[in-house]
């Protein structure tokens, strides 16, 4: 018989695996690397990621309450589509807590923090004016991450990051629009003087403004 101090390190061993597995179809997931709608087959991404069966079927499973995945009887799984109104309702949810987190961030923030998000404008401002999207986007996610921390709101982090995952795929066709990054380079320009200044009030209502934004784009998108 296994020994008790075995038997904890083989429970261990699987818990990771399950994590890792979870995590990269997660991140396989948020970089568009599979569609909306597409089919999620336990055998391929068994062999995908190198991991059992079982690990792959627990991490559908909490792919599927965490909001990306959906399980079809007699089916399978496959990535979810998140209709207009529903990431409408998702962004509404994210204004009040990412107000909440720049609010908290303004009044925290310490002059290494204040000059990060100086050099994060800066490189904004650089990604545009060199056409860079991708790039723009990267760093639209770090500002906001950081924002996040920075706030030290860890429960409103993480309701954040699981509604951020939902709607990544409306958020990809808005930073893609034509034009975009020129509306929103000024919107996040104003958050980060707002967090950097300490004004909480205005940091609360800049992001509040960058969100409503993000919606009306997301409305147009939809409509063309």
């Amino acid at each position: 018989m296994p020994s008790d101090a075995s038997s904890a390190t083989g429970t261990a061993k699987a818990a990771k695996a399950r994590a890792n597995v979870t995590s990269d179809i997660r991140e396989a997931i948020l970089r568009g690397d599979v569609v909306a709608g597409q089919r999620l087959v336990e055998a391929d991404l068994t062999e995908q990621f190198s991991a059992s069966r079982g690990a792959v079927r627990s991490a559908l499973l909490e792919l599927a309450a965490e909001g990306l995945v959906e399980r079809i009887a007699n089916r399978g799984a496959r990535v979810r589509i998140v209709p207009l109104d529903e990431a409408i309702e998702i962004y509404e949810v994210r204004m009040a807590v990412e107000a909440l987190c720049a609010a908290k961030a303004a009044e925290r923030i310490g002059a290494a923090e204040a000059e990060e998000l100086r050099t994060i404008g800066s490189d904004m401002r650089v990604a545009v004016a060199g056409g860079d999207i991708m790039r723009y986007r990267q760093l639209n996610q770090r500002l906001h991450q950081r924002i996040r921390e920075i706030s030290g709101q860890r429960a409103a982090s993480d309701v954040l990051e699981r509604l951020r995952a939902q709607s990544v795929r409306q958020q990809f066709k808005v930073a893609t629009m034509p034009g975009r990054p020129q509306v929103s380079l000024p919107e996040h320009l104003a958050i980060i003087d707002a967090i950097r200044a300490g004004d909480a009030e205005a940091a609360e209502q800049a992001i509040r403004l960058h969100l409503r934004s993000v919606m009306e784009a997301m409305r147009r998108a939809s409509e063309g």
